[in-house]
């Protein structure tokens, strides 16, 4: 797996320093990959390490988790279709 080195500079976000962050995916393996680097929050596509990065402050951080929590991105519950190879009812 390679590592970004590089920052990513946000206007209101300030600078997510990608070489210090230390990526971590859930106990099983995962998709997504999560860094937490000084208060900013890290999270990317485990698959393709030198691809985009969204940064999120603690406080979209926190509504992004709440979110998720609650199903707001379940597409069973949104009657969306689901993503292909994905699993219903998994997670």
């Amino acid at each position: 797996m390679t590592e970004q080195t590089e920052g990513v500079t946000h206007p209101l976000k300030g600078v997510f320093d990608l070489g210090r962050a230390e990526w971590r995916s859930a106990a099983a393996g995962g998709d997504i990959e999560v860094a937490f680097v000084d208060e900013l929050i890290g999270m990317r596509n485990a698959h393709d390490p030198d691809g985009p990065v969204l940064v999120f402050t603690p406080g979209e951080w926190e509504a992004f988790l709440s979110g998720a929590k609650d199903g707001e991105f379940d597409p069973t519950e949104l009657d969306l279709p689901l993503p292909e190879g994905s699993r219903a009812g998994s997670g």
